[in-house]
C-alpha cells in the first residue's frame, strides 16, 4: 500500500439548500463521506421508504433533458453537474441525501459542488483506488450524433457542438480538455448549462422548468445572449457539454483512463456508450496502480483549492 494512490472520500458532511429546476421547489441536499469501495450512493428522504441507489451506468433511467438514476420504482435526476464535481476532485466514496426527486440545479455549473466537497475536506483512504482503462475502441451512433471511447494513456475528452444559430455560430463549438483536476478547476466546472428561451417557455407551459432562470443557467433568444453578463468565457457553451460528459463518464464507477469523443451527443448517447462498454468484456479493464509513477499524469496531482 505504501506510495499507491488511495481512495478518497469526504472528510465531513456539507449541507446546501437549492431550487429544483424542474419543479422550482428548494431541495435539501447533504454531501456526506462513504465508506471505502462504496462508490456514490445517492438517496431519497422524502419518501415513506428510503431510495437508496448506487451512481452506476447500470442504473441511469431517464435521460431527458438530465441524468436520472433509479432503483427501479423512484428516481432521483439532475446527477450530472454533482458527479462531474466528484469526478473532478477524485472523490471515489460519497453519500449523497436529498429530499426530492431532483439534485438542485444551484448557478447550472458545477462550481457550486466543487465548493461543497472543497468545504467538506477531502480524505484519503486506505484502499487503491480503482481505475477503468480502456482496451478497445467503442463507438455509439444515432442520427447525427456520435460518441466513442478510445484507448489513451490518460483522460482527454473531445467535444463538438453544432447549431445553426447565429449565437452558436459566433462562440468556440469545438473543446478539447486533457483532463486533471487543474484543468477541470479552470477550464470547465464553472460553464453553465443553456437552452433557449422559447424551449423554457414550451417546458413551463407543461409545468416543467419552473425553476429556470438566467441565475442558473445561460439563456438564448433568437438572436443574442439573455443574460446581462453574457458568457464567463468564449466557449461556455461547449465546456458546458464537457462538464456533462465527465459527470456522466463517471457513471463507470471509477475514474477513467481513455479518451472521449462525442459529437452533437448528450445525456442518453453518454449512457448508451457507458452501456456497451460494460457489454463488451474485453473492451476495458479495472486496474490500481502501486505506486504513484505508474498512474497517468492526469490523476497524479492533488487538487488544488478553487478560489
Amino acid at each position: 500500500m505504501n506510495g499507491s494512490i488511495h481512495q478518497q472520500t469526504l472528510k465531513n458532511s456539507v449541507r446546501a439548500t437549492g431550487l429544483a429546476l424542474h419543479t422550482g421547489k428548494q431541495v435539501n441536499l447533504i454531501l456526506g463521506p462513504g465508506p471505502v469501495d462504496s462508490g456514490i450512493v445517492f438517496r431519497r428522504t422524502d419518501l415513506n421508504e428510503e431510495m437508496s441507489v448506487h451512481a452506476h451506468a447500470l442504473n441511469v433511467g431517464s435521460t431527458h433533458m438530465a441524468t436520472s438514476l433509479t432503483n427501479g420504482q423512484d428516481e432521483i435526476s439532475t446527477i450530472e453537474h454533482l458527479m462531474s464535481a466528484f469526478s473532478g476532485l477524485g472523490i471515489d466514496n460519497a453519500v449523497v441525501e436529498v429530499n426530492a426527486a431532483e439534485l438542485p440545479i444551484m448557478d447550472g455549473s458545477a462550481a457550486p459542488f466543487v465548493f461543497l466537497i472543497q468545504s467538506a475536506g477531502i480524505l484519503e483512504q486506505q484502499a487503491p483506488k480503482k481505475f477503468l482503462r480502456v482496451l478497445k475502441t467503442i463507438k455509439h451512433e444515432e442520427s447525427d450524433f456520435s460518441v466513442e471511447l478510445r484507448p489513451y494513456e490518460g483522460f482527454k475528452l473531445s467535444y463538438t457542438l453544432e447549431y445553426d444559430h447565429p449565437v452558436f455560430a459566433a462562440h468556440e463549438h469545438t473543446a478539447t480538455v486533457d483532463f486533471s483536476s487543474m484543468s477541470f478547476l479552470k477550464e470547465v466546472c464553472r460553464a453553465r448549462t443553456f437552452g433557449f428561451l422559447a424551449d423554457i417557455e414550451k417546458l413551463q407551459d407543461m409545468d416543467l422548468a419552473k425553476g429556470g432562470s438566467l441565475d442558473n443557467a445561460i439563456v438564448v433568444d433568437d438572436s443574442k445572449i439573455l443574460n446581462e453578463d453574457g458568457l464567463r468565457v468564449r466557449d461556455e457553451f461547449v465546456k458546458h457539454k464537457v462538464l456533462d460528459a465527465i459527470g456522466d463518464l463517471y457513471l463507470l464507477g471509477c475514474s477513467l483512463i481513455g479518451s472521449f469523443h462525442g459529437h452533437k451527443s448528450g445525456h442518453g448517447p453518454n449512457n448508451a456508450l457507458l452501456r456497451k462498454l460494460l457489454a463488451t468484456p474485453d473492451a476495458y479493464e479495472i486496474v490500481t496502480f502501486a505506486c504513484d509513477e505508474e498512474v497517468p499524469l492526469a490523476y497524479r496531482r492533488a487538487a488544488p483549492v478553487l478560489d
